[in-house]
């Protein structure tokens, strides 16, 4: 068993060595410039290792790039295998990331939430606020004094309650 540290300097010694594998050493046109690898995982054995991509496109350059990516599997491993000069060479498995949905999805609910903010402040825009316009008393304006409520509302005087 690796411990932690070894296995995230492998993870990103694969990361970096496919990525430059895809940008310049790999000619098929399903891998062209708009893949990119976002994160890499290996599992604490080194045996397996998940390389997470995006893909810019639409769906079908996705799915090309897909088989694209495992068409050229032995390839990278190959070149993983020689840059880290290991007794045995993770396997590799690549996911689409799903970080880009991700992100519009909370896109689209910040335009929600940004769109209700706007309603609520056009709908306020003319509102006053509740009550007077100086809720707190003065001094003097009261109808009815603080301390003869106390004085009123103290019934025992000094008599014990228990009895």
């Amino acid at each position: 068993m690796a411990d932690n540290a070894r296995a995230k300097r492998l993870a990103d010694l694969i990361r970096e060595v496919v990525a430059e594998k895809l940008h310049r050493g790999i000619k098929d046109p399903r891998l062209g410039t708009h893949v990119t690898v976002t994160d890499t995982r290996v599992t604490g054995d080194l045996r397996e290792a998940t390389v997470f991509y995006t893909v810019y496109g639409d769906e079908e350059d996705r799915k090309a790039a897909a088989a694209g990516l495992e068409s050229a599997k032995g390839v990278l491993r190959s070149a993983v295998g020689s840059a880290a000069g290991i007794k045995h060479t993770p396997s590799l498995t690549f996911v689409a990331d799903a970080l880009p949905e991700t992100a519009k999805t909370i896109d689209e609910a910040l335009a929600r939430a940004r769109a209700a903010d706007e309603e609520v402040r056009k709908a306020s825009s003319g509102a006053s606020y509740a009550g007077e316009p100086d809720p707190y008393r003065k001094p003097g304006e009261s109808a009815v004094d603080e301390v003869e409520l106390t004085e009123g509302s103290d019934a025992s005087d000094g008599e014990d309650e228990s009895a």
